[in-house]
């Protein structure tokens, strides 16, 4: 084991890699929670009927949602080793979703859209064109990617957990409320642990919320911990595909929208979390970054076949990475959890948005260091981190937020005389970063 995942190589150890595998595990547990809701729809009804009359069950969506998480997580941990978890991300999933829910496309229309998207994926991964534009892009917006994701998931901790209200403008939550009050005591948990060097401290803070929230009615306790997932719908969504629901002129914009927003969501999440394990070179480039990126590719191949949106790397590896990850062992624990969720899923969506905020806003604190790498007192380079990190935060989308940094780096350097800095590939770049802002 030690050979193979190179454990005194990158420094860990196999106790410190099996707590970060928890603890990536235990931050996006909620996506078993989400990701049924965000297809079928929230509220007490437990299927849709799809355009086509085919019925799409809640129970079907979790079940292959943790199967192929765990699966494809565990591809990531043999096949690259490197200690990131992925899923169905949170976004295509929201806009397909509710594109179901109003009969605008079939189930099946969906999950072409993603097998199209995906595959695409896996022929810009193969032929290393991916890579070619992670070298291309300049070394100040790779090493701000890492701050731009720190305040992006702080934001998400802040409003998870109710801290922060965002409804109406920005505004300061209910501090009245049980959710918001464990949800600071788990963040004054996690920052003492960690003063005291203590390893593991976000999953210890993960645990005590969860269980101090019991008696507060804020953590619900299932009526059973052990629950045989029942395969009988699931084949409502497997090779479920509709390519004559596709003859419509939104249907490229989809594709463009569930491809582009992935592959730079993927890229932040890669380069900001490889970042803050000090895996960058001193370009600020990550070696074998081919590996994840054909990981995440075939994801979503195999996600589109077996009824699951887009999947892609989780930014809240970056949690598992703080608590000492540094190999793909930290995924392959991650992955046991998931594949174990098919079974006790009920004990894991316990875990409540007051536990896992404070550990997404911790983890923020401690992602936004890679800000000072960035050479403020020259402006053309900083105005597009400032830009990324601003675009990232407030408009709630890690993939818009490194669009508008690499459109501002690329405009202040033409508009200053500075074009010759520029690669080449950059200006051919900007051409469908502008067409993301114009369709999404």
């Amino acid at each position: 084991m030690e050979k193979f995942f190179k454990l005194k190589e990158r420094g860990t150890t196999v106790k410190t890699e099996i707590i970060a595998g928890l603890t990536t595990f235990m931050t996006m547990a909620y996506v078993l929670a989400v990701q049924p809701s965000a297809i079928v729809g929230f509220g007490p009804d437990p299927f849709i009927t799809d355009v086509n009359g085919v019925v799409i069950s809640k129970q079907a969506i979790l079940i292959m949602c943790a199967l192929i998480s765990g699966l494809v997580t565990l591809f990531m941990g043999l096949y690259a080793n490197f200690p990131f978890a992925l899923s169905t991300g949170m976004g295509t999933n929201f806009l397909l979703g509710a594109m179901l829910q109003s009969g605008q496309l079939s189930f099946g229309a969906m999950m072409a859209i993603v097998l199209i998207s995906g595959v695409i994926f896996v022929l810009l991964s193969v032929f290393g064109i991916r890579d070619l534009i992670v070298r291309m892009i300049p070394k100040n917006i790779k090493v701000a990617i890492s701050a731009s994701i720190g305040f992006f998931i702080a934001y998400l901790g802040f409003k998870n957990t109710g801290i922060g209200t965002y409804a109406d403008g920005i505004g300061m939550g209910d501090f009245t409320q049980p959710s918001v009050i464990l949800a600071l005591v788990g963040l004054l948990i996690i920052a003492v642990l960690t003063a005291f060097k203590v390893k593991g401290a976000i999953l210890y803070g993960i645990v005590a919320v969860t269980v101090l929230g019991i008696p507060f009615g804020v953590t619900q306790l299932p009526a059973s911990i052990f629950e045989v997932p029942s395969f009988a719908t699931v084949s409502n969504v497997c090779f479920n595909f509709d390519f004559k629901g596709l003859l419509s002129g939104s249907t490229l914009v989809l594709i463009f929208i569930a491809f582009f927003g992935d592959f730079f969501s993927t890229l932040g999440t890669v380069l900001g979390v490889a970042g803050k394990a000090k895996m960058l070179d001193e370009d600020g480039n990550l070696p074998g970054i081919q590996k994840p990126f054909l990981v995440d590719a075939v994801g979503t191949v195999v996600g589109a076949c077996t009824g699951n949106t887009t999947i892609t790397t989780f930014v809240e590896s970056s949690a598992g990475v703080e608590a000492g990850g540094r190999t793909g062992l930290t995924a392959l624990v991650t992955s046991a959890c998931f594949l174990l969720a098919t079974f006790l899923s009920p004990l894991f969506v316990i875990i409540p948005d007051a536990a896992t905020g404070p550990a997404l806003i911790f983890v923020g604190f401690l992602m936004i260091s890679g800000i000072t790498e960035v050479d403020f007192s020259n402006f053309s380079e900083a105005f597009g981190p400032f830009v990324m990190i601003m675009f990232g935060t407030f408009c709630g989308s890690i993939a818009t937020g490194i669009a508008a940094g690499i459109l501002a780096h690329v405009f202040i350097k033409v508009l200053t005389g500075k074009f010759k800095e520029i690669h080449p590939g950059m200006y051919v770049l900007c051409v469908p970063l502008i067409m993301y802002f114009i369709f999404n």
